[in-house]
């Protein structure tokens, strides 16, 4: 158990863990109402006889505690507040059934409106960090990651596009219903439904043996641009094998929305951009994404100070696939990113950013630099060895930054603190490492 993230203290209940979520969801486009039946399987980590779960914008009309008719709650504006039937020691198991409904909506944030949102024809769900509660109840912490089951029924015409390895697809009453399965934890954070007049192509497949391709969601009229533009997606994909070991999730789905969007953003093998995003200039983004299916989505982190350990790393491999490509080497990239971080101010601690500047470019930028500066100090080789063996070791679990300092002081069988010091714990930039 871990108490609340300082970053998002309102979010999750560190009194309970869940085991696996079963999820289903009734969402009718035109009208943008949801009707959805979630059950939380728990396990308390402390003595509990409440229990709150998050859920933002939509009313709870029923709740049961093992299958208890008479379970009592209570439902502010963020939570969901549930009398448990006794008092529940640590380890012991309990199963939480919510029925609810609404118009979801974004919530307003500090980073902004994030959660559910309509789109002009369709709907899509951009979660990160604290949007998951706009559409199910759950335990919103990076920690609490857990196996999932998601069901979704939507109008003729529109296909949902889910989080997990597809499971049935089956149509009723002219409502189609799309299943998937996620045998992975994932993080509450990174389970996306996005719902379009999508068709699916397949790019190919994937050389891990399991003959999956990756499968491609996007209106018919833009099949030409998504094309061209995931052209080079099993080659990125090829690339990032290559570099940090085999592809580590159930499924490679990539989403167009006919709308334009602020940012692409991936979810648990998945990721999701706009129209605007299929242009030759916004390449780099599409590494960016794939990326973090290694490096956030596997490797996951339990506090979100550690961001630098997604976004530092998914952009360093935005700059191997530059080089791979031809556009420019890793080194030239470095010192393009590392001018231009020190023409900017110098207060971002990488390894504690906190909550205002979490989401800052400085992050990704100098996250990437610390990385380059590692490889400089050990040497390409060795840096492989460490990349590999941080995607192996913390697969589909949990990871800090001290975690990652050990692994590369052990691969390189030395101490590092001259390289990680100056760029994870102090706020000037340290000068452009020579490679």
């Amino acid at each position: 158990m871990s108490g609340h993230d300082p970053y998002a203290p309102e979010s999750g209940d560190p009194g309970f863990d869940v085991e696996s979520y079963d999820v289903a969801i009734d969402y009718r486009v035109r009208t943008n109402r949801l009707e959805g039946r979630a059950t939380i399987n728990a396990v308390a980590a402390a003595p509990v006889s409440a229990v709150s779960i998050d859920l933002v914008g939509l009313r709870a009309s029923r709740v049961r505690v093992d299958g208890d008719r008479r379970t009592r709650f209570a439902q502010g504006p963020r939570k969901l507040r549930v009398t448990l039937p006794h008092r529940i020691h640590p380890g012991e198991r309990f199963s939480i059934e919510v029925v609810y409904a609404g118009a979801p909506a974004p919530r307003r944030s500090r980073w902004g409106t994030i959660g559910w949102e309509e789109l002009e024809d369709g709907a899509l769900v951009a979660s990160q960090p604290t949007g998951a509660p706009t559409w199910f109840p759950c335990n919103d912490r990076p920690d609490a990651r857990a196996p999932m089951r998601l069901a979704v029924t939507t109008d003729a015409g529109y296909l949902p596009v889910l989080t997990g390895r597809p499971a049935a697809q089956a149509t009723a009453g002219g409502r189609l219903t799309v299943t998937s399965v996620s045998a992975v934890p994932v993080a509450t954070y990174l389970v996306a439904v996005h719902i379009g007049p999508y068709e699916q192509t397949l790019l190919g497949s994937r050389d891990d043996g399991d003959g999956d391709g990756v499968r491609v969601f996007a209106p018919a009229g833009l099949r030409r641009e998504v094309t061209r533009a995931f052209a080079d997606v099993p080659r990125m994909l090829a690339l990032f094998e290559e570099s940090f070991g085999p592809y580590p999730q159930e499924a490679c789905t990539l989403v167009v929305t006919p709308d334009e969007l602020e940012i692409p953003l991936e979810a648990q093998g998945l990721a999701v951009f706009g129209s605007n995003h299929l242009v030759p200039e916004e390449q780099r983004l599409i590494a960016h994404e794939l990326a973090h299916q290694w490096f956030g989505n596997s490797v996951g982190i339990g506090r979100w100070s550690d961001i630098w350990l997604n976004e530092g790393f998914a952009c360093f491999a935005e700059w191997l696939w530059f080089e791979r490509s031809g556009a420019a080497t890793v080194a030239e990239k470095a010192a393009k990113h590392h001018a231009r971080l020190r023409a900017l101010p110098q207060d971002l601690l990488l390894s504690d950013p906190g909550p205002d500047l979490m989401f800052d470019d400085r992050v990704y930028k100098r996250g990437a630099l610390t990385l380059y500066a590692l490889r400089c100090r050990i040497g390409p080789p060795a840096f492989t060895r460490v990349l590999h063996d941080w995607v192996e070791t913390y697969r589909h679990t949990l990871a800090t930054t001290d975690d990652f300092r050990a692994l590369a002081e052990r691969v390189a069988g030395r101490d590092l603190d001259d390289v990680f010091t100056p760029w994870l714990d102090r706020a000037e930039l340290p000068s452009l490492p020579r490679p």
